[in-house]
């Protein structure tokens, strides 16, 4: 796979930048694009809170569990290849979504993104990495990562604005023609692939990764409607916990695992993992749980609601912002440890919330404190681990850590879902002791983050490393 060198060349790279950054926005957006869509999916499709639950963590869970795999494939069958399948699935599983008319339909749909999503994420930057050289990537990169920190944040901006406008129906609708116009222009732009050595693929380890994961969420979704002792929830966690082992087996059996034993051992991808799952995981059940406080408590509209999520995007790419200037200068423990206490603290505020106080002062300065908190670990999680691995090593370590970006999202979403659910599924006017249990919740996971980031995260200064939240090396 290239670029063809012909006149014009530097105009034809830029062109394949942007349309690649498109990919990826639009993938990244997808993540919290139905956050503020949900009460109207809701209501029109009669889906209870476990099945809203699932509308935002299927993509999250798919893309995740597969994203290694998505990457092994584009090494056997070529980055361009896979790009384009990855992005036919997309556009066809977002048109699927928006024409859903039941939650079977629209759970499905959202797996298919997932998948389509995992196979264009890493292929879309092995293309990219192969296109720019020297200076040049480092600014690619750069654009790659400033997509990353701030997309989740301009998706439910999106979804407010489009609910309100056309319809949720748009939320999905809306990667249809980008992704046709993508899957128009790429082959105009980048070259065929190139041969290359056949690889083995590990398929086991990727569906048991993946439905080791679903089973632990579906336990923790059962969980806030059937409670922790119940048979489903059990036997669900119980499932989850004997996949992984079996996936722990079939990996150090594998010639070409999906995960290395060895690789995943290291102090620097163990730290990077648990520093990209609490971030995920913190931020986007925070914006899960805060959306439906103003639909479901404040009664604001779709649009309102995603309007006041513009503030916590700025807030989010401030911080990342200030993480990567601040961590070749302090080191990669001190940002995590304060940027946790951070979250704990805009968490904190967040317990406080009435629907007698304005929006301004009840709501906004905890929710934006939390993201801007937020932001330096992306950057963190990233960055220590990729300069504390081997340079051989750094391809799979970064696909470990953005792996469980996605599961870490997913289980957030999960867990917030449960803790607040009596406030989600009440009658009338809504208890807000479900809301401020699931922010204390998470100001104590946030807390509990700093300490344990305290002794887990190296010391030193690292180099600093362009991207977060998305970087996949292969």
């Amino acid at each position: 796979m290239h670029v063809e060198t012909t006149d014009g060349v530097d105009g034809r790279r830029w062109l394949t930048l942007v349309l690649l950054a498109f990919a990826q926005f639009m993938l990244i957006v997808d993540i919290t694009v139905v956050q503020v869509a949900l009460p109207s999916i809701g209501d029109d499709l009669r889906l209870e809170r476990a099945a809203l639950t699932w509308v935002v963590t299927t993509y999250t869970l798919v893309f995740g569990g597969l994203m290694i795999f998505g990457g092994r494939l584009a090494d056997l069958l070529g980055a361009r290849r896979t790009l384009l399948a990855g992005l036919v699935v997309f556009t066809l599983a977002s048109l699927a979504s928006g024409l859903a008319q039941n939650a079977a339909v629209l759970i499905t749909g959202r797996a298919g993104q997932g998948i389509g999503a995992a196979l264009m994420s890493p292929a879309a930057l092995s293309i990219l990495t192969a296109t720019f050289h020297g200076r040049e990537r480092h600014r690619a990169l750069g654009i790659w990562a400033a997509i990353g920190g701030a997309g989740a944040a301009i998706g439910v901006l999106l979804s407010g604005l489009l609910t309100a406008g056309p319809g949720w129906q748009w939320v999905f609708f809306v990667n249809v023609p980008i992704g046709v116009a993508i899957l128009v222009l790429i082959p105009r732009l980048v070259g065929p692939d190139r041969s290359r050595e056949r690889q083995s693929l590990d398929v086991p380890g990727a569906l048991l990764v993946t439905a080791s994961t679903a089973a632990l969420i579906y336990g923790l979704v059962h969980a806030g409607d059937a409670g922790w002792g119940s048979t489903g929830t059990l036997a669900a966690v119980g499932g989850a916990i004997i996949g992984y082992g079996a996936f722990a087996l079939t990996e150090a059996k594998a010639a070409a695992p999906l995960m290395r034993p060895q690789t995943l051992a290291r102090r620097p991808v163990v730290s990077g993992t648990f520093l990209m799952l609490l971030a995920t995981g913190l931020l986007l059940g925070l914006f899960f749980v805060t959306s439906l406080y103003f639909q479901h408590v404040l009664r604001f509209s779709a649009l309102k609601t995603g309007l006041l999520f513009l503030p916590v995007a700025i807030a989010i790419t401030i911080g990342a912002q200030l993480g990567a200037h601040l961590i070749s200068r302090v080191g990669g423990r001190v940002i995590a440890v304060a940027s946790f206490a951070l979250v704990a603290a805009g968490a904190a505020m967040l317990t406080q919330i009435s629907p007698g106080d304005g929006v301004a002062t009840s709501v906004l300065p905890g929710f934006v404190i939390a993201a801007l908190g937020v932001g330096p670990v992306f950057v963190t999680a990233t960055t220590t681990t990729l300069a504390n691995v081997p340079a051989a090593e750094s391809g799979v370590a970064s696909g470990v850590v953005n792996t469980f970006h996605e599961l870490g999202g997913s289980i957030g979403v999960a867990v917030v879902s449960t803790i607040a659910a009596a406030s989600l599924s009440s009658a009338g006017t809504p208890d807000l002791g479900g809301f401020t249990d699931a922010y204390l919740a998470s100001a104590i996971a946030a807390a509990g983050a700093a300490v344990v980031a305290l002794v887990l995260v190296p010391a030193g200064k690292p180099q600093a490393v362009a991207g977060h939240g998305h970087g996949h090396g292969h």
